[in-house]
């Protein structure tokens, strides 16, 4: 979920108690000025001018003393770790205080000053934050120009760099960006289109020709070793050993060009057009596929940072690495999903998983499915849930193909709160099986359902594609001469406002002296049923004789 950054605190704040604090400190410089020690007077009273306005400045600062009893933040936005955290000192000094209590509150009151910088300095770096690169201490820049990073595109380490290196590099460039400038002649930029290359450029071409003729043309065994044994070793997390592939002048040249990406990429954060904590993670290894990602999921934020999730495909576990992915599926005993299977025909198996006896695995589940829905808003709280998980299987085990979830107990009958096919199962007729099936169980529940609203964009195309089938299906095999649409919902179990939107959108509905007439549109029927038959038998149907299921107590 979204996190809120706590902004550091930017003034002092005043605790209303200026009005004593000045009469004492006149109280005190009057003694002084018994005692003819006038630099003391001034100073107090230039803290009390300071105090008075820093009170009249800031007069809509709510006072925590007043209101909250927890305590003050740092500038970092966490609870300070001890008093000496502290440099905001309440001026709230009585007439009894010793003359160590005014010095003190006299630094804390020049210390004022100087808070401002410390405050820029956090909110340009947030020191909670880490580089998801394993090992990375956060120091350094693939620029060379900055002290910390937060990304792997700035992270030397990622580059098998060091912090360093990184900058002798950055002088390097810079001198050699130097040397190649040309002092600019005045003329404009048609004139030189076609001017001929200076005598120091013409040597320069030379050089790069020659530097890329003694580039090996492969690598030797030795080098392929340690090739190899840096991927064993790092895999996905190092970026692999680039040197002897290609030239230096052409190696150097992709230096220069993911420096100067970085270099964006820092400006952009340091602008706030990039926040830390709001990078979305752009794709997911599940299995055999590699998945590009639609939307946000609110993954722990040490996950959310990474460009790439490792997710087991059987139990649902996330992981930061293919090695520890590796790992787990050494040791994953999964081969299905947990619950128990209540339709199999062929290799299509579903699976009812309660929300309450398996919690992990759901939200899990719930998790990598709002990696591909936009309106999800069910994480964590899935106790009140049945989910039903639909897989393929083969040799290797049950393969997740989708899934739906109902409430237990639903109010309004909706027989779906959630749908998804996962994106490598899409356009293949799963979704309808999945539709089709969560009608089947308000079938045998003798009751009519209808899908939670908002529907997504891409469950909203597929449930008016499965209406649009099963009126034109009931019309077809309908023998009378008067419907109804009662007797439509009573026999499909769906429901009669979404029966009359679905004939809406077919034009099969009309209002007829005083009265809504149905329409039986022979040319739809004749197109359904040619389309039917092209398609032949196709396992992509749900059967009900394969239907091991009761309805759950109490729903």
């Amino acid at each position: 979920m979204p996190r809120t950054r706590q902004r550091p605190l930017t003034g002092s704040v005043s605790d209303g108690t200026e009005d004593s604090d000045s009469s004492a400190e006149r109280e005190q410089t009057n003694s002084s000025e018994s005692d003819g020690n006038m630099p003391k007077r001034q100073r107090l009273t230039r803290a009390s001018t300071r105090l008075s306005q820093s009170s009249q400045d800031t007069p809509d600062l709510k006072r925590p003393a007043d209101h909250d009893e927890s305590p003050p933040l740092t500038p970092t936005g966490n609870a300070p770790s001890s008093e000496s955290e502290l440099d905001i000192s309440s001026p709230n000094a009585s007439h009894d205080e010793s003359q160590s209590k005014d010095q003190a509150n006299r630094d804390s009151d020049k210390d004022l000053s100087h808070r401002p910088k410390r405050r820029r300095c956090h909110e340009t770096y947030n020191f909670n934050m880490k580089c998801p690169t394993p090992g990375c201490n956060s120091l350094g820049h693939l620029t060379g120009k900055h002290e910390r990073h937060f990304a792997i595109s700035g992270c030397p380490l990622y580059h098998n760099l060091s912090a360093d290196e990184c900058k002798v590099k950055a002088v390097s460039r810079e001198k050699q960006e130097e040397e190649m400038k040309t002092p600019d002649d005045g003329n404009s930029r048609h004139a030189t289109r076609h001017q001929t290359p200076t005598p120091k450029q013409s040597r320069y071409k030379e050089q790069v020709a020659e530097m890329r003729k003694r580039r090996n043309s492969g690598l030797q065994k030795e080098q392929k070793e340690k090739h190899m044994d840096h991927r064993q070793t790092y895999g996905n997390t190092r970026e692999p050993l680039l040197e002897n592939i290609t030239s230096d002048y052409d190696l150097e040249l992709f230096r220069k060009a993911q420096a100067r990406a970085s270099e964006d990429l820092e400006k952009l954060r340091i602008q706030g057009q990039i926040t830390e904590g709001s990078n979305m993670i752009k794709t997911i290894v599940f299995g055999r596929y590699e998945l590009d990602t639609w939307y946000h999921s609110p993954y722990p934020e040490e996950y959310a940072r990474l460009g790439r999730l490792y997710v087991c495909e059987f139990c649902l576990k996330y992981m930061k690495s293919q090695t520890i992915l590796r790992r787990h599926m050494a040791k994953c005993v999964w081969k299905h999903p947990p619950g128990d299977e209540v339709y199999r025909k062929g290799s299509i198996s579903v699976f009812e998983v309660d929300g309450k006896k398996n919690k992990i695995y759901c939200q899990n589940l719930c998790l990598l499915a709002k990696l591909f829905l936009d309106h999800k808003t069910l994480y964590y709280d899935v106790e009140p849930f049945l989910f039903y998980v639909m897989t393929e299987a083969d040799n290797t085990g049950c393969h997740l193909v989708g899934y739906f979830s109902k409430e237990k107990n639903s109010f309004l009958n909706y027989n779906v709160s959630c749908i998804l096919t996962m994106p490598q199962y899409m356009r293949q007729g799963f979704g309808k099986m999945l539709i089709d099936f969560s009608y089947l169980l308000s079938k045998v529940e003798e009751k009519v359902g209808s899908p939670e609203r908002p529907l997504s964009d891409l469950g909203l195309i597929s449930y008016r594609s499965y209406w649009k089938e099963v009126l034109l299906r009931y019309m077809h095999d309908f023998q009378g001469k008067e419907i109804s649409i009662k007797e439509i919902s009573q026999e499909t179990a769906v429901n009669p406002v979404d029966i009359v939107s679905t004939l809406q959108s077919l034009q099969m509905l009309k209002y007829w002296k005083g009265k809504h007439l149905v329409l039986k549109r022979q040319d739809l029927i004749d197109e359904w049923k040619a389309k039917e038959v092209k398609r032949g038998n196709s396992n992509k149907t749900i059967d009900p004789s394969s239907l091991k299921w009761t309805p759950p107590k109490g729903t």
